[in-house]
């Protein structure tokens, strides 16, 4: 197997794209991407997306993009895996190109869902639960969150408040994120008013709907060490699990177990450990799964994210800065391209170009990106050259 690294990054500010189409947006992205890289056509295509099959009667991703962005005749696929469709790409690609059947791999995470009513959106984010023993039961994917965090304030004896630390932590990051949807700092006054969407889950504790696409390349490392004015971030680890889809079926409700074995494997394939890590892109699609994310990737042991997070931990300048450019809440969740955006992100800090945002000496980070509520998850860890 070949090192591989990411040479190039792309993509379209998030939000509500009324004027382009998905094809469009994923072309922005990707043609972002690979004038950063320097390269004009990849070998190989993946595309990571939930919902267009549902939300825009198109599926084929692969070849309609690729055709679209002018490389008709390359290999492309469609790569699906709920909310984590987008870091499942990327695994693709950097397999790809680590087996030496690819040596240039474009990887696109899209999606466009603010078109679509919202009963259509709530519909097809259900697909990402069990349809026959939690969907059609009435529960949505939002109330099955609610459940999650219901149970962990019960278990650990935390207020609903403690929680909040994750929503001010990303809108401030927003701030100074270009691409991000969000802009507006919240404050905990602002957070404790937040409408509730399904109890305990209010409005800030839950991230958007929204469209965007997101793009990185992929290349053999002593091909990127040849390549002049490139910043290659090399790849140490790309893993994943799964777990059963239904809550009901868990050893726990507050143990994302796909989680902890995502990020034990990706630690063991990089030879790290969580200490080693210097930045983390967590799944923050609702504030619980910060938690649980920071505690089943050993960042924090069990019941103790929300104080780790209220100490400072998770701040800029803390022991692990976290949603460094906004995170999902913030940034914002377009679902299918969220993981390639944390990669987007994290490629961004390890190059040292965040700005503002800088996670100082920042040489090891860490991406995990979930798929419904934890049935499936991608882990990457990255790092400087």
């Amino acid at each position: 197997m070949r090192d591989v690294c990411i040479i190039g990054i792309g993509q379209t500010h998030i939000g509500e794209h009324w004027d382009l189409s998905l094809r469009q947006l994923a072309v922005q992205a990707l043609k972002a991407a690979t004038a950063d890289a320097g390269i004009e056509r990849p070998d190989a295509l993946f595309v990571g997306n939930m919902l267009a099959a549902r939300l825009a009667d198109q599926a084929q991703l692969g070849a309609l993009i690729a055709d679209y962005a002018g490389w008709r005749g390359i290999e492309a696929a469609t790569v699906e895996a709920a909310c984590a469709s987008g870091g499942a790409a990327v695994q693709a690609g950097v397999r790809a190109v680590a087996s030496g059947m690819v040596d240039v791999a474009a990887v696109c995470g899209v999606e466009k869902m603010t078109e679509a009513t919202g009963e259509e959106v709530t519909s097809g984010l259900a697909t990402a639960a069990d349809a026959d023993y939690e969907v059609a039961h009435g529960v949505t994917f939002v109330a099955l969150n609610a459940l999650l965090m219901q149970r962990y304030m019960y278990e650990y004896q935390i207020p609903h408040d403690d929680f909040g630390i994750f929503s001010i932590n990303a809108h401030r990051n927003a701030l100074n994120n270009p691409n991000a949807m969000f802009h507006q700092p919240i404050t905990p006054e602002i957070y404790r008013k937040a409408a509730p969407i399904a109890p305990p889950v209010n409005l800030f504790d839950s991230s958007p709907i929204c469209d965007g696409a997101a793009a990185v390349i992929i290349a053999p490392l002593e091909m990127a060490r040849g390549m002049a004015g490139i910043k290659p971030v090399r790849v140490l680890a790309s893993t994943s699990a799964t777990d059963c889809l239904n809550l009901d079926d868990r050893r726990s409700l507050i143990a994302l177990e796909a989680a902890r074995l995502s990020a034990r494997r990706a630690y063991d394939r990089a030879g790290v450990k969580p200490d080693d890590i210097d930045l983390f892109e967590v799944h923050d699609a609702f504030s619980i799964i910060a938690a649980l994310s920071l505690e089943a990737a050993g960042f924090a042991e069990p019941g103790r994210a929300t104080h780790f997070a209220n100490e400072g931990g998770i701040a800029i300048d803390g022991r692990l800065p976290i949603s460094t450019m906004g995170g999902l809440k913030a940034r914002g969740h377009p679902v299918g391209a969220t993981g390639v955006y944390e990669v987007v992100d994290l490629v961004t800090q390890l190059r040292g170009e965040a700005g503002a945002n800088q996670v100082k000496d920042a040489r090891i980070g860490m991406t995990q990106n979930i798929g419904g509520t934890g049935a499936t998850v991608v882990t990457h860890i990255l790092s400087a050259e």
